[in-house]
């Protein structure tokens, strides 16, 4: 009886383990009020559909979109921009994690042709005259996934913003973006994915 006893209380304190690494979001995000998505109006509040097929609009992320594993790009979908659309930029952003009083910026890919309204899950490079742009770890950097830390899930925002402008290929920094965007948006979206800490090698996902 004592046995049994030991080992319901130690598979109560491995799953334990496992829920507290995966709780809901907290119920505000510290840096959503400088999200892009809301420093970037669009004129007239035009909207963009936007999804990915690798999860649903507050889904989870799956592990292989993440820097735990293969860090691959998830795909991104969204529909077309009003009449003078001339590109198309992307911003992701986890505003449940705060650096230099900002959310982390993970991904920026910008002047994608305005005939393009879909990035193939996998994509390695952007499509013909896209760039990527600045993310935390300097400018010109590919996608980087969530690596959430244990606690609580992050929302991470995939932000599509069709613009009445193509933008200029060098910009250093997330600022510049912000500066060169500012006044050309014509209509916004997002899909918001949640990501989590990995679990232990092994053990269920």
């Amino acid at each position: 009886m004592t046995r049994t006893l030991l080992i319901t209380s130690l598979i109560a304190i491995g799953g334990a383990t496992v829920v507290s690494a995966q709780e809901p979001p907290a119920g505000s995000e510290l840096g959503a009020p400088e999200l892009a998505f809301v420093n970037l109006p669009a004129k007239g509040g035009a909207k963009l559909t936007v999804s990915s097929p690798a999860f649903k609009p507050g889904g989870d992320i799956p592990f292989e979109n993440t820097q735990y594993r293969g860090n691959v790009f998830p795909g991104l979908s969204w529909t077309a921009g009003p009449p003078g659309t001339k590109s198309y930029a992307v911003i992701m952003q986890d505003a449940d994690a705060i650096r230099s009083d900002m959310p982390i910026l993970h991904w920026t890919m910008v002047n994608i042709p305005s005939t393009i309204t879909k990035l193939d899950a996998g994509m390695v490079d952007p499509p013909a005259g896209a760039q990527d742009g600045p993310n935390i770890r300097g400018p010109n950097h590919p996608y980087l996934g969530p690596h959430t830390p244990a606690g609580p899930k992050h929302r991470y925002h995939f932000q599509v913003f069709a613009l009445d402008t193509t933008l200029p290929d060098a910009l250093p920094t997330y600022d510049a973006l912000v500066a060169a965007m500012k006044g050309h948006v014509l209509a916004s979206g997002q899909v918001i994915g949640l990501g989590q800490v990995a679990p232990p090698a092994g053990s269920e996902e």
